[in-house]
Protein backbone atom coordinates (compact mmCIF):
# COMPACT_ATOMS: atom_id res chain seq x y z
CA UNK A 1 0.00 0.00 0.00
CA UNK A 2 1.33 3.30 -0.92
CA UNK A 3 2.00 5.99 1.94
CA UNK A 4 -0.57 8.67 2.67
CA UNK A 5 -0.63 11.47 0.57
CA UNK A 6 -2.59 13.99 2.68
CA UNK A 7 0.16 14.89 4.70
CA UNK A 8 3.80 16.11 4.03
CA UNK A 9 7.17 15.85 5.16
CA UNK A 10 6.50 17.10 8.69
CA UNK A 11 3.46 14.91 9.03
CA UNK A 12 1.04 18.06 8.52
CA UNK A 13 -1.66 17.70 6.78
CA UNK A 14 -1.81 19.24 3.58
CA UNK A 15 -3.76 19.12 0.03
CA UNK A 16 -2.37 17.35 -2.51
CA UNK A 17 -1.18 19.27 -5.23
CA UNK A 18 -2.44 17.66 -8.65
CA UNK A 19 -1.55 20.71 -10.93
CA UNK A 20 1.16 18.13 -12.75
CA UNK A 21 -1.47 15.62 -13.65
CA UNK A 22 -2.57 14.79 -16.48
CA UNK A 23 -6.44 15.84 -17.32
CA UNK A 24 -8.43 12.67 -17.72
CA UNK A 25 -12.01 11.16 -17.57
CA UNK A 26 -12.48 9.58 -14.51
CA UNK A 27 -15.77 7.75 -12.73
CA UNK A 28 -16.37 6.82 -9.51
CA UNK A 29 -19.33 4.83 -7.90
CA UNK A 30 -20.17 3.98 -4.20
CA UNK A 31 -22.84 2.00 -2.78
CA UNK A 32 -24.64 1.78 0.46
CA UNK A 33 -28.04 0.82 2.25
CA UNK A 34 -30.38 2.10 4.59
CA UNK A 35 -32.38 -1.16 5.96
CA UNK A 36 -35.60 0.25 8.24
CA UNK A 37 -38.34 -2.42 8.97
CA UNK A 38 -41.07 -3.92 6.39
CA UNK A 39 -43.73 -1.09 7.10
CA UNK A 40 -41.29 1.62 6.60
CA UNK A 41 -39.66 0.56 3.09
CA UNK A 42 -43.64 -0.39 2.28
CA UNK A 43 -44.61 3.13 3.54
CA UNK A 44 -41.75 4.66 1.25
CA UNK A 45 -42.62 2.88 -1.93
CA UNK A 46 -46.38 3.89 -1.31
CA UNK A 47 -45.37 7.49 -1.34
CA UNK A 48 -47.29 7.16 2.23
CA UNK A 49 -44.40 9.20 4.03
CA UNK A 50 -45.53 12.31 6.10
CA UNK A 51 -42.85 14.06 4.80
CA UNK A 52 -42.87 13.13 1.07
CA UNK A 53 -41.17 11.69 -1.61
CA UNK A 54 -38.60 10.09 0.03
CA UNK A 55 -36.82 8.63 -3.04
CA UNK A 56 -37.01 11.92 -4.83
CA UNK A 57 -36.03 14.18 -2.18
CA UNK A 58 -33.20 11.69 -1.23
CA UNK A 59 -31.92 11.47 -4.52
CA UNK A 60 -31.66 14.96 -4.85
CA UNK A 61 -29.77 15.53 -2.03
CA UNK A 62 -26.97 12.72 -3.05
CA UNK A 63 -26.52 15.01 -5.93
CA UNK A 64 -26.81 18.26 -4.32
CA UNK A 65 -24.07 16.14 -1.84
CA UNK A 66 -21.90 15.42 -4.62
CA UNK A 67 -21.64 19.14 -5.38
CA UNK A 68 -20.34 19.87 -2.07
CA UNK A 69 -18.01 17.58 -1.19
CA UNK A 70 -15.19 19.77 -1.32
CA UNK A 71 -16.45 22.21 1.44
CA UNK A 72 -17.39 19.30 3.58
CA UNK A 73 -13.98 17.12 3.61
CA UNK A 74 -11.04 19.74 4.37
CA UNK A 75 -8.77 18.34 1.67
CA UNK A 76 -11.17 17.18 -0.97
CA UNK A 77 -10.14 19.41 -4.43
CA UNK A 78 -13.47 21.23 -6.38
CA UNK A 79 -14.09 19.28 -9.30
CA UNK A 80 -16.22 20.01 -12.43
CA UNK A 81 -18.31 17.69 -12.23
CA UNK A 82 -20.06 16.69 -15.24
CA UNK A 83 -22.67 14.19 -13.70
CA UNK A 84 -23.72 12.66 -11.12
CA UNK A 85 -26.62 9.86 -11.23
CA UNK A 86 -27.98 8.64 -7.71
CA UNK A 87 -30.27 5.23 -7.53
CA UNK A 88 -32.58 3.99 -5.01
CA UNK A 89 -33.79 0.69 -4.99
CA UNK A 90 -36.10 -1.27 -2.44
CA UNK A 91 -34.74 -4.27 -1.26
CA UNK A 92 -36.77 -6.43 0.66
CA UNK A 93 -34.24 -8.76 1.71
CA UNK A 94 -32.94 -6.18 4.37
CA UNK A 95 -35.55 -4.67 4.37
CA UNK A 96 -34.40 -1.38 2.98
CA UNK A 97 -33.04 0.82 0.39
CA UNK A 98 -29.76 -0.20 -1.98
CA UNK A 99 -27.82 3.66 -2.81
CA UNK A 100 -26.03 3.38 -5.70
CA UNK A 101 -24.43 7.22 -6.60
CA UNK A 102 -21.60 7.59 -10.08
CA UNK A 103 -20.13 10.56 -10.40
CA UNK A 104 -17.85 11.70 -13.85
CA UNK A 105 -15.44 14.48 -14.25
CA UNK A 106 -12.51 15.51 -16.69
CA UNK A 107 -9.75 16.93 -13.92
CA UNK A 108 -6.76 15.65 -12.29
CA UNK A 109 -8.20 13.76 -9.64
CA UNK A 110 -11.08 11.68 -8.60
CA UNK A 111 -14.72 11.75 -8.00
CA UNK A 112 -14.58 8.72 -5.19
CA UNK A 113 -15.21 11.21 -3.06
CA UNK A 114 -18.02 12.94 -4.62
CA UNK A 115 -19.77 9.17 -5.40
CA UNK A 116 -19.28 8.38 -1.27
CA UNK A 117 -20.29 11.91 -0.35
CA UNK A 118 -23.68 11.33 -2.77
CA UNK A 119 -24.56 7.54 -1.34
CA UNK A 120 -24.56 9.28 2.51
CA UNK A 121 -25.89 11.97 1.70
CA UNK A 122 -28.78 10.04 -0.02
CA UNK A 123 -29.40 7.79 3.14
CA UNK A 124 -29.15 10.50 5.75
CA UNK A 125 -31.86 11.97 3.77
CA UNK A 126 -33.92 8.96 3.97
CA UNK A 127 -33.40 8.47 7.71
CA UNK A 128 -34.57 12.24 8.05
CA UNK A 129 -37.59 11.70 6.15
CA UNK A 130 -38.14 8.32 7.79
CA UNK A 131 -37.27 8.28 11.94
CA UNK A 132 -40.28 9.61 12.98
CA UNK A 133 -41.72 6.19 12.13
CA UNK A 134 -38.36 4.32 12.55
CA UNK A 135 -35.80 5.58 14.70
CA UNK A 136 -34.23 1.76 14.24
CA UNK A 137 -33.18 2.29 10.99
CA UNK A 138 -29.30 1.97 10.08
CA UNK A 139 -27.17 3.31 7.45
CA UNK A 140 -24.06 1.07 6.24
CA UNK A 141 -22.41 -1.09 3.34
CA UNK A 142 -20.80 2.21 2.10
CA UNK A 143 -17.76 1.59 0.07
CA UNK A 144 -16.45 2.20 -3.52
CA UNK A 145 -17.56 -0.27 -6.21
CA UNK A 146 -15.65 1.27 -9.30
CA UNK A 147 -12.96 3.75 -9.64
CA UNK A 148 -11.96 4.38 -13.37
CA UNK A 149 -9.47 7.27 -14.84
CA UNK A 150 -5.80 8.49 -13.74
CA UNK A 151 -2.45 6.90 -13.55
CA UNK A 152 -3.59 4.31 -10.92
CA UNK A 153 -6.46 2.81 -13.44
CA UNK A 154 -9.18 1.04 -12.61
CA UNK A 155 -10.43 -0.59 -9.49
CA UNK A 156 -13.38 -2.69 -9.08
CA UNK A 157 -14.43 -3.70 -5.91
CA UNK A 158 -14.96 -7.54 -5.47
Amino acid sequence: MAGLTHFDQKGDAHMVDVSDKAVTSRIATAEGHVTMAPETLATVMEGRAKKGDVLGVARLAGIMGAKQTSTLIPLCHPLPITRVAVELEPDEALPGLRITATVRTTGQTGVEMEALTAVNIAALTVYDMCKAVDKAMTIGGIRVTLKDGGKSGRYEAP
